[in-house]
């Protein structure tokens, strides 16, 4: 199974992307000038401390409980490395693959949860081995879609145990209903966020990691100097204020909406099942003879996402992004077409 093989790698010149769950609107005014303005500041090195700032305004936290990181995948990676003395790791799945590539990168040997599809892919912490002392998993969770409530996820955190809750898409969800980002109270969880998905950076690499300050400075300790550039700084402080939190809930808002028009669509088509309750900006769908479909929507102009190299998932799945609605009933025309003659 390829753990390494993402959404990007399905994209080609002159294919709809349906397959990068990145928003593509135009960047507002509002960030795109502290990212101009801090492109007069590079003789200068990154200086974190007012993104670690704004950030932990943002979540009620006090300022060392901020960790900014190169993206999410950073994240991970950090986690992999500083937390070697982990015994029995355990990667809750389907999920974003990056998290167990970067446990093995480091030598541990990872244990899986496989959620069930018949159930909706839905959590169930009694799964969860009680001497896993490492666990990772995600909400909203990428390929799934499935928001887990909260207190469910809380119910996995205990003395002695670091749970990661991969939160890169929770501000797809109106009013992050379901966050652990500003929870102090539950021992060893680490939240690890992104400004990737809903401000279209995946090019500037920007994330950060919520944690115990103690558990932060042990991250820290394997990090590379300088690990964030001065505009990707710049953009997280952009993004963790006013302005931002009230186009996030817009969009969020808006992209529910475009999402319950494409799951329509979707349920329409004859053999195309939609898997759970989708919450975030993309749905995943089991199709039989998925490959053959993603291949001849391909040859019509539209890439999607394979779900094969997802652990838990399997040739007959594919995650499709959630758009506008004009381009979704575009690829809807299409998908049908195709599963009627495929």
């Amino acid at each position: 199974m390829d753990l390494a093989h993402h959404g990007d790698r399905e994209v080609g010149p002159g294919l709809v992307d349906l397959a990068v769950n990145v928003r593509t609107d135009p960047m507002p005014p509002w960030l795109a000038a502290p990212l101009a303005r801090s492109l007069t500041n590079l003789a200068r090195y990154p200086d974190p401390r007012p993104a670690a700032a704004a950030l932990a305004a943002r979540h009620r936290r006090p300022v060392d409980e901020v960790l900014l990181t190169a993206g999410a995948a950073q994240a991970f990676v950090l986690i992999a490395q500083a937390l070697r003395d982990a015994r029995h790791p355990v990667v809750v799945h389907p999920q974003f693959t990056e998290p167990e590539a970067a446990l093995l990168a480091a030598g541990h040997r990872v244990s899986r949860v496989i959620l069930d599809a018949a159930t909706g892919f839905r959590l169930d912490p009694r799964r969860v081995p009680p001497e896993a002392d490492l666990v990772l998993l995600g909400n909203p969770t990428n390929p799934t879609s499935v928001l887990h409530p909260a207190a469910t996820i809380a119910e996995l955190a205990r003395p002695g145990r670091i749970l990661v809750v991969d939160e890169a898409f929770a501000d797809t969800v109106p009013g992050e209903p379901e966050s652990l980002a500003s929870r102090r109270d539950l021992p060893g969880v680490l939240v690890v966020r992104s400004l990737t998905k809903t401000w279209g950076l995946a090019g500037l690499r920007v994330g950060y990691l919520l944690g115990e300050a103690a558990l932060l400075r042990r991250l820290a300790a394997v990090q590379p100097l300088w690990p964030v550039s001065t505009p990707a700084l710049a953009a997280a402080v952009a993004c963790a204020g006013p302005q931002a939190a009230a186009a996030a809930r817009e969009i969020a808002h808006r992209l529910a909406a475009e999402r319950s028009h494409l799951v329509a669509r979707l349920e329409k088509i004859p053999g195309v099942r939609v898997a759970g309750e989708p919450a975030s900006s993309f749905v995943l769908v089991q199709i039989d003879g998925a490959e053959r479909i993603r291949l001849a929507l391909r040859e019509r102009g539209f890439a999607v996402r394979r779900g094969d190299t997802f652990p838990g998932l399997g040739p007959d799945w594919l995650r499709i992004a959630v758009r506008e609605t004009a381009l979704t009933d575009a690829f809807a025309d299409t998908l049908e077409a195709v599963v009627h003659h495929v």
